[in-house]
């Protein structure tokens, strides 16, 4: 017969790397997390095992078949069902005492303020082409005093930026206002990983649709996500740990085995990142909309 879940035995194996007190006062910390996809899903499953104790979740999809290469909760048995109640039962698999508070519509501007409602940190989840949502998203934060971690899976890797409450803004880094979703995209690439890593071994650019909003992925850099993502959480939530805010980006790839921390003023404005902007528009301009600016 199986033993009574317990917390402290679930969790007794973090004890080390973090101390018993430093444990309690996980558990009593509330993450909010938009998006329950390839990053999402596996946000909230290894925060949960970190042993936080209250998460807000928001998605509006259901799993299909194209998502299986890469997303956590996407298996037959979740076929058609919504992400953001298969996600919360797998998360409550783990501990049942979880608080979850489900948001089947995802993040709208009507619920943003109970979204962060009581929320400790922000995980970014989003797909990478909702940008309008994303925009708020972080805008609400930054308003808000709430830290924010976004992290993207870029080939086998991944690259991660937080914005720290007082500090630089996501606005301010990536320089969307007046951009059309395409150079959106760009920016948001581009600005994520200024040291371009990844983009040494893609071997098909032709997959990379801005315009139809897909992309290639890899289940090897959401994983990598969900790590590097849940270490910048813990240190911001225990306050234990240097926490490099942008204008820092920082980004590690497997498949090169190269890690690269880059320092970038003015976000997208400073003009070596508007160089590259340029040079990525010329690469990418055969598979780009003839509208996209090219300055």
């Amino acid at each position: 017969m199986n033993s009574p879940w317990d917390y402290n035995t679930a969790f007794s194996r973090n004890i080390g790397w973090v101390t018993e007190q430093e444990q309690q006062a996980l558990k009593a910390k509330r993450v909010a997390i938009a998006g329950m996809g390839g990053v999402g899903g596996s946000h909230l499953l290894t925060l949960a095992r970190l042993g936080i104790g209250a998460f807000n979740i928001a998605d509006f999809d259901n799993f299909e078949v194209c998502n299986f290469n890469r997303q956590r909760g996407a298996t037959v048995s979740h076929l058609g069902k919504a992400k953001v109640d298969a996600l919360a039962d797998m998360a409550l698999d783990i501990n049942p005492e979880l608080d979850i508070k489900r948001y089947p519509e995802g993040v709208t501007d009507a619920n943003l303020p109970e979204f962060f409602t009581g929320v400790d940190v922000y995980v970014d989840g989003l797909d990478f082409f909702a940008f309008k949502a994303r925009g708020a998203v972080f805008a609400a934060c930054h308003e808000l005093g709430i830290p924010a971690v976004t992290a993207a899976p870029l080939g086998m890797g991944t690259a991660l930026l937080s914005f720290m409450p007082g500090g630089m803004s996501f606005d301010d880094y990536f320089q969307w206002e007046g951009c059309s979703e395409t150079e959106q995209a760009l920016r948001f690439l581009l600005g994520l990983a200024p040291s371009g890593l990844h983009g040494r071994y893609l071997v098909d650019a032709s997959r990379i649709d801005l315009a139809g909003k897909k992309g290639p992925s890899t289940a090897m850099g959401c994983e990598l996500c969900a790590g590097v993502t849940a270490t910048e959480v813990l240190k911001i939530l225990l306050k234990r740990g240097r926490v490099y805010p942008a204008p820092y980006a920082q980004q590690f790839d497997a498949f090169t085995n190269r890690f690269k921390r880059t320092w970038l003023p003015g976000g997208n404005r400073n003009p070596i990142q508007k160089l590259k902007l340029l040079l990525a528009r010329k690469r990418l301009s055969p598979f780009l909309p003839s509208q996209l600016p090219t300055t």
